[in-house]
């Protein structure tokens, strides 16, 4: 298995064990070109994963995701540019990074006649964890997946749920602070992909630093952090969701309803247009306008909303989620 290659050979500490990385982000990387032929995966591209946390790596099939990835965890060696990952080059400091990268590749390998909790203890041995710890580590991580019922089960007759429910254990054996998982809810049910989203976030909450990357952004949109947006293999824009949407927003987008009817509704669009509002638009018994500038016009707006007497029960900007601000940031590259 090539996510396992040379494995560092010291045990690793428990699941509570969080190694110090002083001030050092999870990973760093700087100017990151990798060609094939005349096609560029990543084109001096940038990046910042700080320790902690959910980031997600958004981006269409084909922006550079798994390239950037497997940059990450040793197994590619990029044309130029540097990658840091707790302060460690995944080029010349392998071992140092695969003691604290857990990696789960969008595909499942498998090892014919391994029952599940030999496939994970087997991966443990490899990195070196001892056998009492390994029986603990093996135990946990099915609870954890909740596969404690699938322990004697083949690895091969799993369904494709199942299967990425052990592939994220089998990235977890060795206890790593970072785990890089590319496109992990790639081909499951809805009901699974919750059920995914939910075990991250729970390792999120136990220390350990996740790296995501997905196309489909609903799956990331109430599990990130931070965001990276990648199109045609460079980072377009990084930070929360809010920091992006804050540098990019031009103007405001806001729902209002009123009481009153439709009297009240006309005084209130009336009203709204003095102030600067455009694009005013009929949503059932709502209106929704947009406002040039920062948040201080829209609260402009409700001040002369309520000062005229009129009965606002529900005024908010619209934000959208992480799809209307992944269109606001890219162009539809396609390579």
């Amino acid at each position: 298995m090539s996510d396992v290659l040379d494995p560092p050979a010291a045990p690793a500490p428990g699941p509570r064990g969080r190694r110090d990385h002083g001030a050092s982000p999870a990973v760093r990387i700087r100017d990151l070109v990798k060609t094939y032929g005349r096609l560029h995966a990543v084109d001096s591209l940038d990046l910042d994963v700080p320790a902690g946390g959910v980031f997600g790596l958004i981006g269409p099939n084909g922006a550079g995701k798994t390239t950037t990835m497997l940059a990450v965890v040793t197994l590619l060696t990029p044309d130029s540019g540097t990658v840091e990952v707790f302060g460690h080059d995944p080029v010349t400091e392998q071992r140092e990074v695969r003691r604290v990268v857990g990696y789960m590749p969008d595909f499942f390998g498998l090892y014919d006649g391994l029952t599940c909790e030999e496939y994970l203890d087997f991966f443990a041995a490899a990195y070196g964890v001892d056998a009492e710890t390994r029986r603990r580590q093996v135990r946990d991580l099915l609870e954890l997946v909740e596969m404690s019922h699938k322990a004697t089960t083949d690895v091969s007759g799993l369904s494709r749920g199942m299967q990425q429910r052990m592939s994220l254990a089998r990235a977890l054996v060795h206890d790593p602070d970072l785990l890089v998982l590319d496109e992990p809810a790639s081909g499951l049910d809805p009901r699974a992909r919750v059920e995914l989203r939910e075990i991250m976030l729970e390792l999120s909450r136990q220390g350990h630093t996740v790296l995501v990357s997905s196309h489909i952004l609903s799956e990331l949109e109430e599990m990130c952090d931070r965001v990276g947006i990648i199109e045609a293999g460079r980072v377009l824009a990084q930070g929360t969701p809010e920091e992006i949407r804050t540098k990019l927003q031009t103007a405001l987008t806001v729902t209002l309803r009123v009481l009153g009817g439709e009297e009240a509704l006309a005084q209130a669009s009336v009203i709204a247009t003095q102030h600067g509002a455009t694009a005013l638009t009929r949503i059932g018994p709502a209106l929704r306008f947009e406002l040039a500038g920062s948040e201080e016009a829209a609260a402009d707006v409700l001040a002369a909303l309520v000062g005229a007497g009129v009965r606002v029960v529900d005024f908010r900007e619209d934000r959208g989620g992480l799809e209307r601000l992944f269109l606001s940031v890219t162009t539809g590259v396609v390579r």
